[in-house]
């Protein structure tokens, strides 16, 4: 905080804002509020914009495209057609509204992934500039270049998955919430043992009078105490809400106040010491353990931003909102421990490019507190409609939350956009680019998923293309992907008669995502018989937070066993009946032990050039992939395992 001559009132109306601010969104908003508007579990800006839309029926694609006859179980999504509030409906109504919210919903993401980027380089940064302290002749570019290799070496071992040093990261932290505030409580008893008197608010109220615009500028600062309240709701996933509750109100908190009121203290006899307020204010006898401590500490918090942005990755690219970046699960036992290469290594370099060319602390913790104030104050938006839209919370209750979390948040935005310049416009340019990224491949699928549903082939059509004699029936079973469920893709027509050839046993398969984050195991497949034989659809119901794997055997084992359910369900009890029913059974062995297959089609629109519509042209791509080294394609006369791609251009 850039600090001029500053007074006892100036530190004692400092302290008040900070107490004040963790006491209203640490504990009243977050963690008794917040944390009760959970997604059956889940938390996070997400999970409340998925709240939203499951009671208000309004979907991530538009309704036209879903389909109502899918079977789910009301345990899966919730009816929320009855009693519904004005507002709710005023949303299922308004196409702007809608997209509206989906906005504030994908901002809130993308400034997470910002706070990826910025946590892990201002926490080591500021840990590590805690060799200056004894060794003064060392330069700040050396702070930058051990922290950048701190970092490289963080990155590095995220292949690895987090399970193998989790049972550090207790100690360390247990260590780091016990050390300081001890060390808080000497100081208060040395330097100022009236601190907490402090916690009148009447002293933030003469700090303003006498501060006027400079104390609202330094707002942009005293922001950062609060860093880390998101995380603790988006982390409800992963930890049930009276851990969390007993956690936070028990250990973090009475901690933070500790601290905070030891380095207040000690910065009240020695005002000028405010630049580096934290390590000054460690005794020279313990300097070095809680260096190590605190420099340990700000790994694991940079890991928990890590694995979050992970996290955050993988629920967007299961939901359609990001390219399809490769996500593995490092934990065969926690489905929630998840890397990706690509995501990493971009992280790697955007962290270490803001640590060497924003090298100054400052400038990277105004960046950070433009994250943190503005995924607040989204969180604070979705709330409110949460408690209008869901729970009907007396007005005048949530009047008096949303006037006082939103005017408090509202200006402490004002005071950090003031930093833009000065290294706030950091996060605004990732989350730029990110959304960008995200709305385009969401339009772009939705356009693609238009396109398939006008020019679908229907299950008579289906039917005409396998009766042509030159179409042959090749043994295997094969996996057809396709975005509609209503009828069957349009490059399934291309595919026949390009190919020649139709697996005896084709599935059309079709991924439904559900507004919940988890689907029970027995309704995450539905299958059903498409008329020709050998023919069948599948329906793979998914929550944001379930792992999806679709090439393992653990997964088509899945599929032939609910199939062999629906054939011996479906069929009667007349002996041509019981041998109809052994046979398709057997034709399902054969094609398993045959050869898998799996196939999607890509597709790629082209504008006219003399139209404002498509071209009449779309280029389609089929990937194949095959788990068994047997002949699933002889057709082709390609020996297996292989990768097929065939390019064709057709008319619309």
């Amino acid at each position: 905080m850039p600090l001029k001559s500053p007074t006892e009132d100036d530190y004692l109306g400092i302290y008040s804002i900070m107490f004040w601010t963790l006491t209203l969104i640490g504990v009243v908003k977050y963690a008794c509020i917040a944390l009760k508007a959970d997604d059956q579990g889940e938390g996070g800006t997400f999970a409340l914009y998925s709240k939203l839309c499951r009671n208000m029926n309004i979907g991530i694609l538009s309704r036209k495209y879903s389909n109502s006859n899918s079977g789910f179980s009301p345990s899966i999504l919730h009816n929320g057609t009855k009693n519904k509030s004005a507002l709710g409906k005023f949303f299922e109504r308004s196409v702007i509204a809608r997209r509206v919210l989906l906005f504030i919903a994908i901002l809130g993401m993308c400034m997470l992934i910002g706070d990826g980027i910025l946590t892990p380089a201002i926490s080591v940064l500021s840990a590590m500039d805690g060799v200056r302290g004894p060794f003064p002749s060392v330069s700040k570019s050396m702070v930058e270049g051990l922290s950048a290799v701190v970092l490289i070496v963080l990155f590095l071992l995220q292949k690895f998955g987090t399970s193998r040093v989790s049972f550090l990261f207790s100690p360390i932290m247990g260590a780091w919430t016990f050390c300081t505030p001890m060390v808080g409580i000497y100081s208060i008893i040395r330097y100022y043992p009236g601190i907490f008197k402090a916690i009148s608010p009447h002293y933030i109220f003469n700090f303003f009078w006498r501060n006027g615009k400079e104390g609202w500028l330094l707002l942009g600062g005293t922001v950062l105490c609060i860093t880390g309240s998101e995380a603790l709701f988006a982390d409800l996933g992963h930890f049930n809400r009276r851990s969390i509750q007993i956690a936070f109100l028990f250990t973090i908190y009475p901690s933070l106040v500790l601290t905070y009121a030891g380095q207040t203290a000690y910065l009240i006899k020695n005002p000028n010491d405010h630049d580096d307020g934290f390590y000054k204010f460690i005794p020279t006898k313990i300097y070095w353990p809680i260096f190590v401590v605190s420099t340990l500490a700000a790994i694991v918090a940079s890991q928990s931003l890590i694995s979050a942005t992970f996290s955050v990755i993988k629920q967007s690219v299961v939901l359609d909102y990001f390219p399809r970046v490769k996500v593995v699960h490092t934990s065969p036992s926690k489905e929630g421990e998840v890397y990706s290469p690509e995501v990493n290594y971009i992280l790697m370099i955007l962290c270490v490019a803001v640590i060497l060319i924003f090298g100054d602390g400052k400038e990277i913790g105004n960046a950070f507190g433009v994250v943190v104030i503005l995924v607040m104050l989204i969180t604070t938006i979705l709330l409110t409609l949460v408690m209008i839209i869901i729970w009907r919370t007396p007005f005048f209750l949530v009047g008096l939350y949303f006037s006082v979390f939103f005017i408090m948040e509202g200006v402490y935005v004002s005071a950090v956009f003031t930093k833009i310049p000065e290294g706030g416009w950091i996060p605004f340019a990732i989350s730029l680019i990110l959304a960008f990224i995200m709305f385009g491949w969401f339009y772009g699928r939705q356009r693609k998923i238009e396109y398939e549903l006008t020019y679908k082939i229907t299950l008579d059509g289906l039917g005409q293309l396998i009766s042509d004699p030159s179409v042959q029936r090749v043994p295997g079973l094969c996996f057809f992907y396709t975005n509609i469920q209503d009828g069957l893709t349009p490059i399934l027509g291309h595919y026949i008669k390009n190919m020649k050839s139709l697996h005896k046993v084709t599935i059309f398969t079709t991924l439904r995502y559900l507004l919940v984050p988890k689907v029970a195991p027995h309704e995450s497949i539905v299958v059903n018989k498409l008329g020709n034989r050998g023919v069948y659809g599948c329906v793979i119901q998914y929550g944001y937070a379930d792992p999806l794997n679709l090439e393992g055997d653990d997964f088509v084992r899945r599929v032939i066993s609910s199939l062999q359910a629906l054939i011996q369900n479906n069929s009667g009890c007349l002996p041509s009946d019981t041998s109809d029913i052994q046979e398709q059974i057997s034709d399902l062995e054969e094609a398993w032990s045959a050869g898998v297959v799996h196939v999607r089609g890509k597709t790629r629109f082209h504008i006219g050039k003399n139209s404002g519509f498509f071209d009449r042209t779309m280029l389609a791509f089929y990937e194949v992939l095959h788990s068994n080294c047997r002949p699933a394609l002889p057709a082709l006369g390609v020996p297996l395992p292989h990768r097929i791609e065939v390019g064709m251009l057709y008319e619309a």
